[in-house]
């Protein structure tokens, strides 16, 4: 069966729907305007530290693995609250759950972080 429509508009209009989904992130979500504003201060260290090329690597890798992370836990906190409006017990246990697969990423960022500028404050 063949996909309906052209391949490149069919993309296009993905990129549009993500860049929707992007912009209502990044204005309306408190946790990803938290998550943004500690990479801005981060990157504005690593600027002032001047960290090595491997050090950015890792630095923006850690910063998109807690956005990516956080932009997730949103949808899924979105998507069990819509079929799930009230509290439910179940419902709680999977926020939780989402809610936590980000406090991994942010554990990992801040590990990342100690590596990279403890040595620099020795």
């Amino acid at each position: 069966m063949k996909p309906e429509g052209n391949f490149i508009l069919n993309r296009l209009k993905a990129l549009k729907y993500a860049a929707k989904g992007f912009q209502i992130l990044i204005t309306s979500e408190n946790s990803i305007i938290a998550q943004i504003i500690i990479a801005i201060i981060m990157t504005i260290v690593g600027l002032i530290m001047q960290i090595s090329a491997t050090e950015w690597m890792f630095q923006i890798l850690v910063i998109a693995l807690v956005l990516v992370a956080e932009s997730l836990n949103t949808a899924i906190e979105k998507l069990a609250d819509f079929v799930h409006p009230d509290f439910h017990k179940k419902i709680g246990v999977i926020k939780d759950i989402s809610a936590g697969a980000a406090f991994f990423a942010a554990i990992f960022a801040v590990i990342i972080g100690l590596i990279i500028y403890i040595p620099k404050f020795i």
